[in-house]
């Protein structure tokens, strides 16, 4: 008899046990909805997960799919559901409001930023999510708030928060990395390698007279304690000649602030001048600013050239502006003037760049034979030049290796036909290995 009685009470639990089982696996969208709003994440996250994997899903259980799994902390899977949803429509405000919240949960601040600006363009003026904004606004300058800050105030909604002090921390600092602007660096910045061989090699193009001219040249850059030295070899091949010149730049240490220039060449060919001696005082401030100012002295066989030269240069975040003349007294009592205006911008870091160089005048240091802004030969057969080209450097991924290109159209006046000028095209490609 009592195993009977067992029996009968065995199968009415069993029976309660499905009957409640089938209402919550079973149910529709506003039983789903109501359990969501009354903390019961759990059980209408199952009843949706069947709901959603239906041929056709509205777009209320979506979004009410999506909460759940940001709810439960599935931060990752909830943006991806609401990207899909918001990917198909635009002016929906609740999947907006979810969405912003469900990266404020996650503690993405930036994110949830981004999201709100573009919510606020198709639903405008909207107060929560002008008020969501603030709240990712102020996350992302690295403010501390309560963990129930963004939450509307008659939601009951529960949910999982990682509060963690290295949670936290970790989102700190990548706050602020996100926010570091790039390091300015000078030639005589501290590097951890030491050594470095440059390698580069262009051409450039006449469309009349004369023949292709082809540079190269091979320097190797070693940098001590009070400076940096890079001794280099120059080679030029134009009109049928092939020359060499010997190069030396020394980038010494002055003050806090304060570095030199000094630059001293020497060739026996023609298409070289036999010395050139230059030098530069630079003064770098910590509001950006870089000034400078120094002088040129080229021998040729013919003549010698003296040029006074100045440069003022400004780091705005990731861009750098330099402008540098070069002004040459002339016997005749006129002077020659040139200017040079180079703007950059620096992209992951100071290695990878791209820039724009622009240049007009009179001068003696006409660049027409350069790599980049290295000045690789003079002459002056050339009187007035008006120049642009363009330069783009990036690194390997161990950042051992720089590839710089550039490529640069120069329009010049010929020295023995006033008046009269031809175009060039110029091309370059510089290597760097450092160790």
């Amino acid at each position: 008899m009592r195993k009977i009685y067992l029996h009968i009470i065995l199968l009415i639990l069993l029976t309660s046990v499905f009957r409640v089982s089938g209402q919550d696996v079973t149910g529709n969208f506003d039983t789903a909805y109501a359990l969501a709003y009354e903390g019961k994440t759990n059980t209408a996250h199952n009843m949706l997960y069947l709901m959603i994997n239906k041929p056709a899903t509205d777009i209320d259980t979506s979004i009410l799919w999506a909460s759940t799994l940001s709810w439960r902390g599935d931060y990752d899977l909830a943006r991806a559901e609401f990207n899909a949803i918001l990917s198909t429509t635009k002016n929906n405000r609740e999947v907006w409001i979810s969405a912003v919240k469900n990266d404020l949960y996650a503690k993405n601040y930036a994110t949830a930023l981004g999201l709100s600006n573009k919510a606020l363009v198709h639903i405008v003026n909207d107060k929560e999510l002008i008020r969501l904004k603030a709240i990712a606004t102020e996350g992302v300058s690295g403010l501390q708030y309560a963990e129930d800050g963004w939450y509307n105030v008659d939601s009951a909604v529960k949910t999982k928060l990682v509060t963690g002090k290295k949670q936290k921390t970790t989102i700190a600092k990548n706050i602020e990395n996100k926010n570091e602007e790039l390091e300015r660096k000078t030639p005589v910045t501290e590097e951890k390698l030491k050594n470095s061989v440059m390698v580069n090699s262009s051409v450039t193009v006449f469309d009349q007279r004369f023949d292709p001219i082809t540079t190269s040249s091979i320097a190797y850059k070693r940098q001590t304690p009070f400076g940096s030295i890079i001794p280099r070899i120059n080679n030029s091949n134009r009109v049928g000649k092939n020359g060499i010149q010997l190069d030396l730049d020394l980038y010494p240490k002055i003050a806090k602030g304060f570095y030199a220039y000094v630059n001293y060449g020497y060739s026996e060919s023609d298409l070289y001048p036999n010395h050139k001696v230059g030098g530069d005082i630079y003064y770098n401030h910590k509001s950006g600013l870089e000034f400078s100012g120094g002088g040129r002295f080229i021998n040729f066989t013919t003549r010698d050239i003296k040029s006074i030269t100045n440069s003022i240069g400004y780091y705005k975040g990731n861009y750098y502006f330099s402008l540098r003349s070069y002004i040459t007294p002339e016997s005749n009592n006129l002077t020659r003037v040139s200017g040079n205006l180079l703007v950059r911008k620096y992209l992951k870091d100071a290695e990878n760049y791209m820039g724009l160089n622009a240049g007009y005048g009179f001068s003696p240091e006409l660049r027409q034979f350069t790599s980049g802004d290295q000045l690789l030969a003079e002459t002056l057969l050339y009187i007035e030049s008006q120049r642009l080209s363009f330069e783009y450097q990036f690194t390997s991924k161990n950042n051992l290796s720089a590839y710089r290109t550039n490529v640069g159209v120069l329009r010049q006046e010929q020295s023995f036909d006033p008046g009269s000028y031809f175009y060039s095209i110029s091309a370059g490609l510089t290597y760097e290995f450092n160790f």
